[in-house]
């Protein structure tokens, strides 16, 4: 993580910092750890490398503090109803896999166990936005607005995969507006979802 102790002289720019870090999440999206160096971020951010090791040890730390404060956390949250519920987390899924920080989260997805220092930090946000998520649900089943048999995996399983195939499959040159869009996106979404479900248990019924 960030170094805390400042360094002697003229005061630290936050704006530089957010630069640095923004930077550092483009180069990771761009070219994963493997084309990611302290280097290639201070070129990116248009600053030396010195401003990056005044402010992070090293590109593990660079990359696990840019991470860490620059992609959007999945979290629980309680609305009041299942549908509010989940039009929020659906929110949240577009905002990671639309938002500015789109290809930095999926290559995160896909490299994180075997990043130094980010891999265990990642497996803690990942178990804690599953929790957040079935915790979701159950309530929803608890409130009688889900069939008790319903399954919670296969419906965030569901949701999950609508929200991230919907941003891997947008046209680039329509992806600003589907960005600025997540809101309606995650409810029409859930409203489809929640029908399916719903229906199925009335026939069953």
């Amino acid at each position: 993580m960030r170094d805390t102790m400042a360094a002697p002289g003229r005061p630290r720019d936050p704006q530089v910092d957010q630069r640095i870090a923004r930077a550092a999440l483009d180069v990771f999206g761009d070219g994963g750890w493997a084309g990611f160096s302290v280097e290639s971020v201070a070129r990116r951010a248009g600053v030396g490398k010195a401003s990056v090791y005044l402010r992070w040890s090293g590109k593990e730390a660079l990359l696990a503090d840019a991470l860490t404060t620059g992609l959007v956390r999945i979290s629980d949250v309680d609305t009041g109803t299942l549908h509010g519920d989940l039009v929020e987390l659906a929110r949240q899924m577009l905002q990671l896999y639309a938002g500015p920080a789109s290809r930095a989260a999926l290559r995160l997805a896909l490299e994180a166990a075997t990043i130094p220092g980010v891999a265990e930090p990642y497996e803690a946000m990942r178990t804690g936005q599953v929790t957040a998520a079935r915790a979701i649900v159950r309530r929803g089943i608890g409130r009688g607005e889900l069939p008790a048999e319903a399954s919670v995996t296969l419906l965030l399983e569901t949701l999950a995969g609508g929200a991230m195939m919907h941003a891997l499959s947008t046209p680039p040159d329509r992806r600003a507006a589907a960005a600025a869009d997540t809101a309606g996106h995650a409810r029409r979404l859930v409203d489809f979802l929640l029908h399916a479900v719903t229906a199925r248990a009335e026939n069953q019924a």
